[in-house]
């Protein structure tokens, strides 16, 4: 057998394959390696698709991966942390999903529940934190000294960067409360300048099955200062991530506000639906959006039921290459790769 896989391998490569494809394989955004390692040895256990995404997007919970996923980072304007989190099953097309998340830690665990226990898709705020404590999950306290001193930080810079605009006073010179001003004047300039490209990472994640059944899943606290009730891309069905076991998967990542507005993760699966491949699923899906927004921070990965799997990412000053991981029969261990963006 290992030499028939050897054989394929030298064909797919003298074919100028993109990647070569084997089952099962686990992709993720970012070099969050203890969140491949920890989904593909559910998978080895025996576990679900669904599990794999459970728990492997749960370990960047637990890890406060980048301090952009789960508790302790990204507080809000009135510096509290809040959780969004998605997962999906592509065989029965069923979405789980919470957002602005308060008190509980486990957000994918929780989208999981939403799944199993309602005919819901999506829960938010105070009560999906209710619905959380109903189905066994400890309310805690999501704040830590670090998030209150990235938040005091801020609010000691004139609450610097902000995601106002046309209001009153001048939210690029200092705190609220803001109004809408008496009279409209169109001066739309936005002020990402002092944004870093490291304020939004979500951990997104697709895993296919030996089978080629298809889950995928994401967890994020947000965009750091945030006013305070925003969702971004993470927990929408199709934005966040996207998983179809006739096609294959998605999971995005970066600046949700705009790229929730694309669908991409739907748009990527669609795109392998009529046989692209992933990386050129990947970049289409990018491409689409540039178009609107050339300046934004966002990364895309996908993989088809075959096991052919690709990513792409918008090329920024500061954000030329994207790392994601990958677990596959076909690597010794997960392994992180990088493309170069477009």
């Amino acid at each position: 057998r290992g030499l028939a896989a050897l054989v394929v391998l030298v064909v797919l490569q003298l074919a100028g394959a993109a990647s070569a494809a084997a089952l099962p394989v686990v992709i993720n955004t970012w070099a969050f390696r203890k969140a491949a390692e920890t989904a593909w040895r559910v998978l080895q256990l025996g576990g679900s698709e669904l599990d794999a995404v459970e728990r492997g997007c749960g370990q960047c919970e637990i890890d406060q991966c980048d301090g952009s996923v789960g508790y302790g980072g990204s507080p809000d304007e009135s510096g509290e942390t809040t959780l969004d989190a998605m997962i999906m099953d592509g065989n029965t097309m069923e979405v789980g999903a919470v957002a602005d998340l308060r008190h509980v830690k486990n957000a994918i665990g929780v989208a999981r529940k939403v799944i199993e226990y309602t005919k819901h898709t999506l829960l938010v705020g105070e009560s999906a934190s209710l619905f959380a404590v109903r189905m066994g999950f400890p309310y805690e306290d999501l704040t830590t000294q670090k998030s209150l001193s990235v938040y005091s930080k801020w609010l000691n810079q004139s609450c610097q960067p902000n995601y106002w605009k046309n209001v009153v006073p001048d939210s690029s010179k200092s705190c609220g409360p803001y109004k809408r001003p008496e009279k409209v004047t169109s001066k739309e300039e936005q002020t990402i300048s002092q944004r870093s490209v490291h304020n939004h990472d979500t951990i997104g994640m697709v895993v296919i099955g030996g089978s080629g059944t298809v889950a995928s899943g994401t967890s994020t606290n947000g965009a750091v200062h945030k006013i305070p009730g925003r969702v971004g891309d993470s927990p929408i069905a199709g934005a966040g991530s996207y998983a179809d076991s006739t096609a294959g998967g998605a999971a995005a990542t970066g600046d949700g506000d705009i790229m929730m507005r694309f669908l991409p993760s739907y748009q990527a699966v669609e795109y392998m639906r009529m046989g692209t491949d992933p990386t050129v699923a990947c970049q289409k899906v990018i491409s689409r959006i540039q178009k609107y927004a050339p300046k934004f921070f966002g990364a895309v990965i996908c993989a088809n039921t075959t096991g052919s799997y690709g990513a792409a990412c918008n090329k920024i000053p500061g954000f030329t290459q994207f790392h994601f991981m990958v677990s596959s029969p076909l690597l010794s261990q997960p392994t992180e790769q990088v493309v170069d963006c477009i």
